[in-house]
């Protein structure tokens, strides 16, 4: 159901315009980097007004912290499931393994640095998040050692992507990837 704003504008309804604005945000986030995000960009991808972003989101700190703490819980849900699916002892480790791969490949570069300078307290749900998953790791693996060196891995990958210092190629980042896999299956 659409509502009538007047002058052809036509408002979409309130249910679902929080995740529809967050949806918005987070395409032009990877498009244009968090940094250079505009509210009213965001609005008019939602189909929301400014107004009614700001109703659910009072500044752009509150839309970056909402989108860091979607993408927290989207990924621990996503090791979560895989961990179910993962069989054996060294289960956790290879879903971590699989979802940070997937995260990191769909990762926007330097604009989610530039945003996380711009606000630091962005990261305390990252910290957070990485603090449990690695509890989670050296609890449940077979090797801690093991454990470690591929979260350190992992967030090695992460960190060339988010500085825009990718230097490795398809083949060398495909080498490290089977070494973290021999790593957990020797766990």
């Amino acid at each position: 159901m659409e509502v009538s704003k007047g002058e052809g504008a036509v408002e979409r309804p309130a249910r679902g315009a929080r995740e529809r604005i967050l949806e918005a945000a987070d395409h032009l986030a990877r498009e244009t980097g968090p940094a250079h995000l505009a509210l009213d960009a965001v609005a008019a991808r939602a189909g929301v007004s400014k107004g009614g972003l700001l109703y659910h989101f009072p500044s752009k700190l509150h839309l970056l912290t909402a989108l860091v703490d979607r993408h927290v819980e989207r990924f621990e849900a996503e090791v979560a499931e895989r961990s179910k699916a993962a069989s054996g002892p060294s289960g956790q480790l290879r879903a971590y393994l699989d979802a940070s791969l997937e995260d990191c490949r769909q990762m926007p570069s330097t604009g989610a640095l530039a945003a996380m300078v711009q606000q630091p307290d962005l990261l305390r749900p990252v910290r957070d998040f990485k603090r449990r998953a690695l509890d989670r790791m050296l609890t449940s693996a077979p090797d801690a050692g093991a454990a470690l060196v591929l979260f350190l891995a992992l967030d090695g990958l992460r960190s060339l992507k988010l500085f825009d210092l990718d230097i490795l190629t398809d083949g060398e980042r495909q080498l490290a990837i089977d070494a973290l896999r021999r790593l957990i299956d020797a766990a």
